[in-house]
């Protein structure tokens, strides 16, 4: 037998239903008006069947948020916080584009700031607080540093998203990489 254990495909597919439906509802409408009901409904299965692969609608949502974050961790492992904010700003963008709209949702949409909070906090704390910067630095000023490039970032992607992506995707990377790292003085150079 296989060291990792086989799922059975039946049980796959409707996970994979599940999770396909609640990221086009999350697309459509406020967390709060989800409900377990009309997810059973749209991915055609019963309620019993979504409490085998799920206790909560929150367990479903924090399995997307964790996926999410460790994506991002995986993508910037071994860069240094916060001498490579180029690279790591990069990422960001490249892996948002990769979400699409539920990105784009979660990331930008007022309704689901405290989830898109929770990501960056994650990653903040997985990614953060064992660069050599943070030896270097006062909790405080790291949290201060922290916050700064996080917001910078996520803000500058937003606004971007909010003018219909007019700018080019690696543009917008150059920007906003520059932004970051250097300040409004990095856009004279």
């Amino acid at each position: 037998m296989a060291a990792d254990k086989k799922v059975d495909l039946r049980i796959q597919k409707t996970k994979d239903s599940i999770r396909k439906t609640f990221e086009e509802m999350i697309c459509e409408m406020d967390y709060e008006q989800i409900s377990i009901k009309e997810l059973a409904q749209r991915a055609r299965i019963n309620r019993k069947t979504f409490y085998l692969h799920y206790n909560t609608l929150d367990d479903l949502l924090r399995e997307i948020q964790n996926e999410m974050a460790q994506n991002f961790i995986k993508r910037t492992q071994g860069l240094e916080r916060p001498r490579d904010m180029d690279k790591i700003t990069r990422e960001f963008f490249l892996c948002s584009e990769e979400l699409g709209k539920i990105g784009e949702r979660i990331t930008c949409s007022g309704n689901y700031k405290y989830i898109s909070r929770k990501i960056t906090n994650d990653i903040m704390n997985q990614t953060w607080k064992n660069g050599a910067a943070s030896s270097a630095e006062t909790p405080y000023i790291q949290n201060i540093i922290m916050t700064y490039t996080a917001q910078s970032t996520l803000e500058i992607y937003k606004q971007w998203v909010a003018d219909g992506k007019k700018i080019p995707l690696e543009d917008i990377i150059k920007i906003a990489t520059r932004l970051i790292c250097n300040g409004i003085n990095g856009l004279n150079s």
